[in-house]
């Protein structure tokens, strides 16, 4: 992992009329690392995740792109950077081939006419390259599962060569098997040099590919958590505004140790 982040967010609020959405929060993703970011509903994590790809940009705070300052008012501005985005509801078009899905709105011509040859081409040697197995590009999507859906939805994603890869619920509603097939490609991506940015409720694939977890609660920073170093109860406690018994439970934990340890009789030892 770089010791640089290649996007950081530093204050940034939103508001909605009378409603604070998002207060002074903070985020950084490194490349070839993923980041969780987790809360209950209504902590803010779709707001950020809207600031970020500029479908609702920030009121106030900085956005640094490889430590520069950068605007992001609108998509286009975080595509060209090399932010992308699958949203939980995927926008594939059920009626297209995996080729037609992954080159919407991109295809490549050859004097103005689609050349199917160099998409499937191309479309192969992706899929490839990220290990997804379908049965054929040129299937049609609606005959995909969930998991083959989302790979291929995350696999559109990567055609721009972005940066960071922001995955909305990615797992939402699949199976053990499908969520696996999810997980592997997170991991691609980040073994890429790929900053990903997972919004989840689900802590076991959190906690499963994420190095460090992000926690929003009322529109707030609520913990930075790295996983190998941090318990589940931890996190969940951070989620749901119980963190400060958590840690006063460990300090007692730890001093009662201590006074056992103490406690212990020594015997010395004269020569």
């Amino acid at each position: 992992m770089s010791a640089s982040p290649v996007l950081a967010l530093r204050g940034i609020s939103k508001r909605f009329g009378a409603v604070q959405a998002l207060t002074d929060v903070e985020l950084e993703i490194h490349p070839g690392e993923v980041v969780a970011l987790v809360g209950d509903n209504g902590a803010g994590k779709s707001t950020l995740v809207k600031a970020i790809a500029g479908v609702a940009p920030a009121d106030e705070g900085t956005v640094e792109w490889d430590g520069r300052p950068v605007r992001i008012e609108r998509p286009h501005d975080a595509q060209e950077l090399g932010i992308a985005t699958v949203y939980q509801d995927l926008a594939l078009c059920d009626n297209l081939d995996v080729v037609g899905n992954l080159f919407l709105g991109n295809e490549i011509k050859t004097r103005a006419v689609l050349n199917e040859v160099e998409m499937e081409r191309r479309a192969r040697e992706l899929l490839s390259t990220l290990s997804i197995r379908i049965p054929s590009v040129r299937v049609p999507v609606a005959s995909l599962s969930g998991g083959q859906r989302q790979t291929v939805a995350i696999a559109r994603s990567l055609l721009g060569d972005p940066r960071v890869v922001i995955l909305d619920e990615p797992t939402a509603a699949l199976g053990v098997e499908q969520t696996a097939q999810v997980l592997d490609l997170v991991e691609r991506l980040r073994e890429r040099e790929l900053g990903v940015l997972l919004i989840s409720h689900n802590m076991a694939d959190v906690r499963a590919v994420s190095d460090r977890v992000a926690v929003l609660r009322l529109g707030r920073n609520n913990g930075t958590y790295t996983v190998s170093e941090t318990t589940q109860e931890e996190i969940v406690s951070a989620i749901t505004g119980a963190t400060d018994n958590v840690v006063t439970r460990r300090n007692a934990r730890t001093a009662d140790n201590a006074r056992t340890a103490d406690s212990v009789p020594t015997t010395e030892v004269h020569k």
